[in-house]
């Protein structure tokens, strides 16, 4: 859990410092406001681009003008640690753990992460880029090693279209980038299949107010990837790019009940179907490992009624897991009150303010 999180020159936020005590996080205020901004904050607590995807200039209240940094003390089986992540103008983004460097991957060994933004409630109907993106996502909080395998994959990957783009055909430059991508492409296969699985048990298991959705991998390519790459050089000469492997694989979800795909589902069963997974998620990382995920759950009663929506923080309260909640209202977290923390978000036009609020 987070007790603490601080943020300097952030979007738009010029300082901030939330104590927290491990319940979930209600945020609430207009659009605009910066509430997105805390949870994005947060999100870059783990490796990558976080939660928006954002290049490391844009984070910063100023850009070009000074860096930004996030500080945060994270509580781990009684164990503190204090995390920092900052850039400075110009320059990439740095992690520092307990005082020492360390890369963005040693994140995932000490927090856990999981997050729905709006941007995903159409993400059963776009294009397999970012099915796999949330795919990689929930395996990553079974799994934090995946990352380094995905990382291995795509370098290997480039390297090779590099040579494909140059119209390189000597067969001894591309050998050994297909060995790499074979060997990352069977851990990566094997994490993402063994994720999915859980997740199903979990949702199974569960006593949830939220639909089951079945989830597959398509795609996922030839069981011997090196054989594959190297017979198939011809034809991704012609095409430039690698044409098979694991960065082709798409996530396919099929609401159970119904058995219906989940892309034909209405807008309200397709974000009930995308908690339905983080929740299992939870769950079962919970049951692995003894602690819950922290979750990210932007704009989360969008498309949920009341009832659900209680019934959302239920689950929530129960697998006892801090969950940090966007809202534009304080009444959508009034079934939370006693349960969680509460901030007001507003914009003063000199930046962000966050107030602590108690929830009646």
């Amino acid at each position: 859990m987070l007790g603490r999180l601080m943020l300097l020159q952030f979007r738009s936020h010029p300082r901030l410092d939330l104590r927290l005590d491990g319940r979930p996080v209600a945020l609430f205020g207009p659009n605009g406001a910066g509430k997105t901004n805390i949870l994005e904050a947060v999100s870059l607590l783990s490796p990558g681009r976080g939660l928006r995807r954002a290049g490391v200039g844009e984070l910063a209240r100023a850009p070009g003008d000074m860096g930004w940094k996030i500080r945060a003390g994270l509580g781990r089986d009684g164990i503190g640690h204090e995390i920092e992540t900052f850039a400075a103008p110009g320059s990439p983004r740095e992690v520092v753990i307990d005082g020492k460097p360390a890369s963005q991957l040693a994140l995932g060994q000490l927090l856990r992460l999981l997050w729905l933004v709006p941007s995903m409630d159409r993400l059963w109907i776009e294009a397999p880029e970012g099915r796999r993106r949330f795919l990689d996502r929930l395996t990553m909080a079974f799994h934090p090693g995946h990352a380094e395998d995905v990382l291995a994959y795509d370098k290997a990957m480039r390297e090779r279209n590099r040579l494909l783009k140059d119209m390189v055909r000597d067969p001894a430059w591309y050998s050994a980038l297909e060995a790499q991508m074979a060997h990352s492409a069977a851990a990566i296969n094997a994490s993402r299949q063994a994720a999915l699985d859980r997740i199903g048990a979990a949702q199974r298991a569960g006593a949830t107010a939220f639909p089951v959705a079945d989830l597959a991998i398509a795609g996922v390519g030839p069981d011997d990837l090196a054989d594959a790459l190297a017979a198939g050089r011809a034809r991704d000469l012609a095409a430039g790019r690698t044409l098979e492997g694991p960065h082709r694989a798409d996530l396919v979800a099929v609401y159970a009940a119904k058995g219906m795909p989940a892309a034909q589902a209405s807008t309200g069963e397709q974000k009930a179907l995308l908690i339905s997974v983080i929740l299992a998620n939870a769950r079962a990382i919970a049951e692995d490992t003894g602690a819950p995920p922290l979750l990210l759950l932007d704009e989360v009663a969008a498309h949920l009624d009341a009832g659900r929506r209680a019934s959302l923080f239920d689950e929530i309260c129960a697998l006892g897991a801090q969950a940090f909640m966007t809202g534009t209202g304080v009444e959508l977290f009034d079934t939370l009150a006693g349960r969680a923390q509460c901030w007001e978000v507003c914009d003063t036009g000199a930046g962000s303010t966050v107030a602590e609020r108690n929830l009646l």
